[in-house]
């Protein structure tokens, strides 16, 4: 599993979804981005875990210390590097790190930013300083969930347990204080076809990628686009193609 969502991912090579045309309606008050830079001062330092290709930390994330941008595929930091060279940031630095394997300083940064990646909760418990911030934003088994009916297969599709209980447990087990599991909802609306099959071209949300099955394949089938009409045809409104999202957030304490 692992040497297939290294592989999707470097195909990827960046998160920036510009291009695609959509409109976001949250249905739930909890922002990751607002939290942290209410949280955030400017002697913090600050670890992204699966930055990709760095354009949220880039754009969204507060002035500090230090930020520290990571990810696993050589091809996202190749890419986020080329972002930070336009941005011209110099607080700001990008690297490949392994999240299951991290290799970052004991008691050093004062938050760790987790967003749609895997986690290990002991291993970001050590890095973290003494109350130091844990912040997650994933992507939950119910998101998009009519579409994977459709189609029989994606993203945490067959698994038993959500992974936002996964990630919950293991930090409530790794000794993290204050921790909070929120559940999040919102609708997209894409603005044509294209615009909607640009998003699962690019995202896992219909590849069987599995938080409990080692066997779990991430490389994507051709997407039926009958199935897709279909989807099209039964959730079109006046505001475009609704998409309707589930993720979760978790705020958790040293």
């Amino acid at each position: 599993m692992k040497n297939d969502e290294f592989n999707y991912y470097s195909k990827i090579k960046n998160w920036d979804f510009s291009q695609i045309n959509y409109e976001t309606e949250s249905l739930t008050n909890w922002n990751i981005s607002k939290i942290l830079n209410e949280k955030a001062t400017k002697k913090s330092r600050i670890l992204d875990l699966g930055t990709g290709g760095g354009e949220v930390v880039i754009s969204k994330f507060p002035e500090a210390l230090e930020i520290v941008g990571t990810d696993f595929s050589p091809e996202m930091i190749k890419t986020a590097n080329i972002n930070l060279k336009k941005a011209n940031k110099k607080n700001i630095k990008f690297r490949i790190m392994d999240n299951l394997n991290m290799d970052t300083e004991d008691n050093y940064f004062d938050i760790v930013v987790a967003r749609n990646t895997c986690i290990d909760a002991r291993q970001i418990y050590k890095t973290l300083k003494k109350d130091g911030l844990l912040l997650i934003r994933g992507v939950d088994q119910l998101d998009c969930w009519q579409l994977k009916r459709l189609f029989n297969r994606g993203q945490a599709f067959n698994d038993i347990k959500p992974i936002s209980q996964i990630d919950y447990e293991n930090i409530l087990d790794a000794g993290f204080k204050n921790v909070e599991l929120i559940p999040i909802y919102e609708r997209e609306y894409y603005k044509t076809k294209e615009d909607l099959l640009a998003l699962l071209l690019k995202t896992p949300i219909l590849s069987d990628f599995s938080e409990e099955h080692e066997n779990s394949n991430l490389v994507k089938n051709d997407i039926d686009l009958e199935i897709l009409n279909q989807y099209i045809k039964n959730n079109t409104t006046n505001k475009g193609i609704l998409l309707r999202r589930r993720y979760y957030g978790i705020v958790a304490n040293k």
